[in-house]
């Protein structure tokens, strides 16, 4: 998408351009953390929630995303998001340079912090779940919780005990987060099974609203979305929604 914030945004990607590193902000890292607040924004979430009001599954160029982490977060000024999290594969490290360029925004321009949007911890990590493999994301943990970091290193975790989908729900939780199925639909295994099997290992929620076709605009494929929240609803699941982007524009996938 083509994203104008005028002078200031070129200012401020000047200041935090990104290549092999990044410039450290002088002001500390705000603990994204708040899990209660994340549960009650995702109860409120239906099908026209994302992309334009929320956004919980996007990459950057930390895994396999082409958008740098500071410019998700003009893209989310922009588009006027609420809130959204940055589900790198393995690596929360996009979203503390997001989270450290919109803390010097919100510092640098006072006046326009109610048009800043909510950020909080997140992460996609890789699973076995029936003996397929699933990718599990983490939202609103302590990135620096111990138990959490087999799974931070940038790759995954197959061939160890760490790779079981348990093992993972374990660790997102006893880091103060939520654990969520991600597009329960793209594996090949029988929805139902696969949402059942998480939820009796204790999974928080499922990504319920999303986009199996790559559709422009961006839509929630609504048969597979009822078949889903219906699953996901029967078991007291929350609901969750994401473009899953790995391209240049956060309203869309690819």
């Amino acid at each position: 998408m083509s994203v104008n914030l005028t002078s200031d945004s070129e200012s401020l990607s000047g200041w935090f351009h990104i290549q092999a590193g990044f410039v450290e902000s002088p002001l500390l890292m705000p603990p994204a953390q708040d899990r209660s607040s994340l549960q009650q924004v995702f109860q409120t979430l239906n099908a026209r929630s994302c992309p334009k009001s929320y956004n919980f599954h996007l990459h950057t160029r930390r895994s396999d995303g082409q958008l740098e982490p500071y410019e998700v977060m003009e893209q989310a000024i922009e588009i006027g998001l609420k809130g959204l999290t940055i589900t790198d594969h393995h690596s929360t490290q996009g979203y503390k340079e997001a989270q450290k360029w919109l803390d010097h925004w919100k510092h640098k321009y006072p006046k326009r912090v109610n048009q800043a949007p909510r950020l909080w911890t997140g992460v996609e990590i890789n699973a076995r779940l029936l003996a397929v493999d699933v990718h599990i994301l983490g939202y609103a943990f302590d990135p620096d919780s111990r138990g959490l970091q087999p799974y931070l290193q940038g790759y995954t975790t197959l061939g160890t005990d760490a790779y079981a989908a348990k093992n993972v729900i374990n660790a997102i939780q006893q880091a103060g987060g939520l654990a969520v199925l991600a597009h329960p639909a793209r594996y090949r295994h029988p929805v139902p099974e696969l949402i059942t099997e998480a939820a009796h290992l204790g999974i928080d929620g499922i990504e319920v609203y999303y986009a199996y076709r790559h559709t422009n605009p961006w839509l929630s494929t609504a048969k597979i979305t009822n078949e889903v929240k219906q699953l996901a609803d029967g078991y007291g699941l929350l609901n969750t929604c994401g473009t899953d982007t790995h391209g240049r524009d956060l309203l869309l996938r690819l």
